[in-house]
């Protein structure tokens, strides 16, 4: 009988999931291993949500958002009881290893399965990119470009109505989300949790350039740094700026996947089932200086985020007379 090997996505969507699991898939088959899917990340692991997914399955998902095996955040698996009725479950389905594609609590849940015993390997699948050991996380390429789009259109408007965007957008404790777009989208203004940041020395420089004749500009806000309805309240309350919040949500998650986005996804996908079949786990599949690479998923967790003051100063010249 082939060996069988699991893939579940875990936490929230993001785009490239779909392109991921279609490597795992390919790669796997061309290695001689079958691939259960399991539905709703590890919810449907303790559930034996399971199924065969065979080559023709993942034909023309490469391109779709979103993630086909659904997605879910299980507080079950966290407790002991849930972890055993897991492993009950891959012993029944007589599963070898697993493939998580996820964020830093889909990676923890992943540990933990190493640590009984399976073999598993983390992909990781966030638009956040915030996990510190590889530079780049799947979807977090299409989350930016998806900003930059909407970035475009809202300016439009604020330039028709000569106010103030801000425009708040994903990213708890890390902020390059807003930091990527407001360099690649020509925001004014950008505030993220890792630099504090004065509102009263932002809208001074918003007041000096509408005198200068700049009638519109664009503040974007990481979640993690604070509320962008609050921000254009204080901004019309002490400064008398015309300014309007945008809220992206969840469009940053959804859409088609970018071409980095869906390159990354395949090349992971790829070494996650190479180290599988060399029977090696407890490993994380990440990206640094365009190479992948795979790490100890213990050394990898316990990294801390370095923050890119580098490019975050870059910004700061090119804005320093707008």
């Amino acid at each position: 009988m082939k060996k069988r090997i699991g893939v579940l996505t875990s936490g929230g969507d993001t785009p490239g999931m779909n392109a991921c699991i279609r490597s795992v898939v390919m790669a796997a088959d061309a290695v001689g291993f079958s691939v259960m899917g399991i539905t709703k990340g590890y919810a449907g692991l303790i559930d034996g949500r399971i199924d065969r997914i065979k080559t023709e399955d993942v034909d023309g998902i490469v391109e779709k958002g979103g993630t086909v095996l659904k997605t879910a955040r299980c507080e079950e698996f966290k407790t002991e009881e849930g972890q055993k009725k897991a492993l009950q479950v891959i012993k029944a389905f007589d599963i070898s290893g697993l493939v998580v594609v996820g964020g830093d609590g889909s990676f923890a849940g992943a540990r933990v399965l190493s640590h009984l015993g399976v073999p598993t390997i983390g992909i990781p699948g966030t638009i956040d990119n915030d996990l510190a050991y590889t530079d780049f996380t799947i979807g977090f390429d299409t989350a930016v470009n998806g900003v930059i789009s909407e970035m475009s259109r809202i300016r439009d408007t604020m330039v028709s109505h000569e106010r103030v965007g801000v425009i708040e957008v994903m990213g708890n404790k890390c902020g390059d989300i807003a930091l990527y777009a407001g360099i690649t989208g020509g925001a004014e203004h950008i505030i993220i949790p890792e630099v504090e940041f004065d509102i009263d020395y932002i809208c001074e420089k918003i007041v000096a350039s509408r005198i200068k004749g700049k009638m519109t500009s664009l503040v974007l806000i990481a979640e993690g740094a604070g509320k962008g309805e609050a921000v254009a309240n204080y901004m019309r309350a002490k400064a008398k700026l015309d300014a309007k919040a945008i809220v992206l949500g969840y469009i940053q998650r959804g859409g088609t996947p970018s071409m980095a986005d869906r390159l990354r996804a395949t090349r992971m996908g790829v070494r996650a089932v190479e180290l599988l079949n060399n029977k090696v786990g407890n490993r994380v599949v990440g990206l640094r200086d365009n190479q992948i690479l795979d790490e100890d998923i213990d050394e990898a967790l316990s990294k801390e985020l370095i923050f890119k003051q580098d490019l975050y100063d870059e910004f700061k010249i090119m804005t320093e007379n707008v």
